[in-house]
């Protein structure tokens, strides 16, 4: 989920449009409170680990 919201950031960024920037913020935090909650020992979404 962190590549996919990086993709679309640098994308959007060529591309100048603005939704896909958006969609790659939103995508590059939530896959990096996913990481970050997985890597601590918390179950994210019934599993123990997430990549």
């Amino acid at each position: 989920m962190v590549i996919l919201g990086i993709i679309l950031l640098v994308v959007g960024f060529v591309a100048n449009i603005s939704i896909l920037w958006t969609i790659g913020i939103i995508l590059l935090v939530v896959g990096a409170v996913l990481f970050l909650l997985g890597s601590l020992g918390h179950a994210v979404g019934g599993r123990r680990h997430y990549w």
